[in-house]
């Protein structure tokens, strides 16, 4: 049976020095990151003529591209300036995600199971994603928990850990929720299957404390760092699921949806809090002011 490999929306790929729209045919049944998972990859957002922190986003995935044993064959620079150029062949009415991405196409002559470096290939993805700030969005907590860094390749942006945030939302919507509270192996909340997650008690701010379990994400960085500036007290925190079931909001962040907030947690209900809303005003302005001011 054929399977439709049609995007779901206006899509543009950088790949081997030209640009293809669709979704063109890139890995083979041989190619080692279809065999062997060898595939890292960012996101960054463009959306209102401006794409917040897309340096950051390009200047991360070379340093998944080296966790996963692969050897960048673009620059930082570069990146950025291939996602500005397939940014105009779009209208400019639909929000766009940006995702370069490195794999491997070859096992190491010693190894088939390790990658060869200099067999690393680049693309840069770019597809239309309508943003979707204002609904909120119910979390249950997971029974499956996140990987340590000796069980995992989890300081790199991996393909291969997807799979298991993949499973914890199937699970969770399984059961009525829209995304999954993730535990790392000790039992400490993490974040969620697909975003880094806060919490607000008694007017302060709380996140878990990157313990390299879970991706500590540029946008959770530039949040922590607005909030702070604008006088919260923002503590990184090991924090448990009681912690969570107790406090007065929770919100999530993320580069999909920015900022969204939680209005359900198993069987407590809570309702859009005034710090998730100002979390988001205070990195709107941020991105426009910072726009602006370089254009």
């Amino acid at each position: 049976m054929a399977v439709d490999t049609t995007p779901r929306s206006t899509t543009w790929t950088f790949v081997d020095g030209e640009w293809l729209s669709g979704n063109p045919p890139l890995i083979g049944p041989t190619s080692h990151a279809m065999w062997l998972a060898s595939t890292v990859f960012d996101g960054a957002r463009w959306f209102d003529g401006i794409a917040p922190d897309i340096d950051l986003h390009c200047q991360r995935i070379n340093r998944s591209a080296r966790a996963m044993g692969l050897d960048p064959v673009k620059t930082p620079e570069e990146i950025e300036a291939l996602a500005w150029e397939g940014v105009k062949k779009f209208d400019g009415q639909t929000a766009i995600y940006i995702k370069p991405m490195y794999w491997g196409e070859h096992g190491s002559a010693g190894s088939v199971v390790a990658v060869d470096p200099e067999s690393t290939r680049f693309a840069l993805c770019l597809f239309e994603a309508p943003m979707n700030n204002a609904k909120p969005s119910s979390l249950t907590v997971s029974p499956f928990r996140r990987p340590s860094p000796e069980t995992a390749m989890t300081d790199a942006k991996a393909g291969a850990l997807y799979p298991n945030s993949g499973r914890m939302i199937i699970e969770a919507k399984r059961r009525g929720f829209d995304n999954a509270l993730a535990r790392d192996m000790n039992g400490n909340v993490v974040e969620t299957a697909t975003s880094n997650v806060f919490m607000v008690k008694d007017g302060v701010v709380f996140t878990p404390v990157a313990n390299r379990t879970f991706l500590a994400g540029i946008t959770r960085s530039r949040v922590i760092g607005l909030l702070r500036q604008a006088g919260f007290d923002v503590i990184e925190a090991t924090l448990s699921v009681d912690d969570f079931m107790t406090a007065d909001e929770i919100f999530t962040s993320g580069n999909y949806s920015k900022i969204v907030g939680v209005n359900r947690l198993d069987d407590r209900e809570f309702q859009q809090g005034p710090i998730a809303r100002k979390a988001l005003d205070l990195y709107m302005d941020w991105a426009r002011s910072k726009s602006s001011s370089e254009e």
